[in-house]
């Protein structure tokens, strides 16, 4: 009989219908496939049942988070290459259907050899890590769980991957920038947007560990109300603010967007932030950040965007990200943010595309991650630092590959008098 890994190679060719652009190692040590190329290595048989019994990603995520499937190699490159065969194979129009997997004798004969090769036909329990999936609600409770998912892993993780800024959003990059110096760029970049002025009130929603909140008091001199749903966020951003002495001028809370009642501001940033509101809510929150905001005050909105879809109603959120990264975050396309901010009263003034410095960021972080790995692992756990190295290259392909994007919106209350208080050359804050 054929060694394991020629039988998965063969069972896999036979199922998509296209030659396996990766080499595969199996937990006997046998190796198939394509010599030179990236390395998929099957560590045991409990990788093909979690595959087996939820074919698609979220079968192989399960598989990568606990262990049981790896990759020998550059993580891009390999990433690459199965990105091209599994998420954009439909697309391009090659491959096999469903239907023509169950029509033909081979593929059915392929997918028996693999029932037999996976052994006795138990499915494994999820990862722990994992959330279960749940209708999209958006409540003040929901989400504030969902946060907590997300953010409450640990301070000192989070400290590892993002570098000392504590930025947890796309940098602004000069060609020879560091992480730092860029991430810095970005938040003063928000600033000369917002066109912050000393003693003037700003609102940042989802203020994450409090990088905003404390370049705008210390450089621009405004105050500033940070609000997050995030414990240990909001913890380790008020002792920032401490530590900085700007106490007088900064104020963190644990507190939803939604139950803000001390406006109105001067201007509110929104940072990596509307991603988890949700497409029932993004008029709600639209409606709620413009009657927060004096007239002529302005909204900074920097949110991910995907793209949009012939059938708007067949979107549906990753199944990997939705269950082990950003529960019950959804994207938009920009066409649909700038929509709902005009509709709750907004004028949208600018627009500025930021993807390709997102896919440099994503970079830098898995380069901090993977650099201090045992770190991470004894901070996170095994699982959820896997986690978050594959979300973060993953990721990082998408923005460079145009499957995502990330775009600051501006935005203005603008009176009834038409005055909205930018300048006519607004592109001059980029220089």
């Amino acid at each position: 009989m054929a060694d394991a890994a020629s039988r998965l190679v063969s069972v896999a060719e036979q199922l998509l219908g296209a030659p396996l652009p990766v080499r595969v190692r199996a937990w006997d040590g046998s190796q198939a496939g394509p010599p030179g190329a990236p390395v998929i290595v099957v560590r045991n048989r409990r990788a093909l049942r979690r595959m087996l019994f939820k074919p698609g990603e979220l079968g192989m995520a399960r598989a990568w988070v606990a262990g049981d499937l790896d990759i020998e190699g550059d993580l891009y490159t390999a990433l690459g290459a199965m990105a091209g065969l599994l998420w954009e194979h439909d697309d391009e129009g090659g491959g096999r259907s469903l239907a023509d997997t169950v029509r033909d004798p081979a593929a059915r004969a392929a997918v028996r050899d693999l029932i037999r090769l996976v052994g006795p036909p138990l499915p494994p329990a999820p990862p722990r890590e994992e959330v279960r999936r749940r209708r999209h609600l958006h409540t003040r409770r929901t989400d504030k769980r969902a946060i907590s998912h997300h953010y409450d892993v640990g301070n000192d993780f989070y400290a590892l991957v993002l570098g000392p800024s504590m930025v947890y959003s796309c940098a602004y990059w000069e060609d020879d920038s560091s992480l730092e110096t860029a991430q810095h760029d970005k938040l003063e970049l928000v600033c000369r947007k917002l066109g912050l002025k000393p003693g003037q009130r700003l609102l940042d929603v989802g203020c994450g560990w409090g990088s905003m909140a404390v370049h705008a008091a210390r450089e621009h001199g405004v105050s500033v109300v940070g609000v997050t749903l995030s414990q240990e966020q909001a913890a380790f951003a008020r002792k920032r603010v401490a530590d900085e002495g700007l106490t007088d001028r900064v104020e963190i809370r644990v507190q939803d967007y939604r139950d803000v009642r001390d406006g109105p501001y001067d201007a509110i940033s929104s940072i990596g932030m509307a991603e988890h509101v949700g497409a029932e809510r993004y008029l709600e929150y639209a409606r709620d950040l413009y009657g927060l905001l004096k007239p002529g005050g302005r909204l900074l909105n920097h949110q991910i965007a995907r793209r949009p879809q012939q059938d708007e109603t067949a979107y549906e959120v990753d199944a990997f990200i939705d269950s082990y990264v950003f529960p019950d975050g959804e994207l938009a396309p920009l066409g649909t943010t700038v929509t709902m901010l005009e509709r709750a009263g907004f004028e949208v003034r600018d627009v500025e595309s930021l993807r390709e410095h997102y896919a440099r960021t994503l970079r830098a972080w898995v380069a901090n991650l993977e650099g201090d790995w045992a770190r991470a692992t004894r901070l996170a756990g095994f699982g959820r630092s896997r986690v978050w190295r594959l979300y973060m290259a993953a990721s990082a392909l998408a923005f460079e590959r145009n499957q995502i994007g990330v775009n600051q919106v501006l935005a203005v209350r603008t009176p009834e008098t038409g005055t909205s208080g930018l300048p006519e050359r607004t592109r001059t804050w980029n220089t």
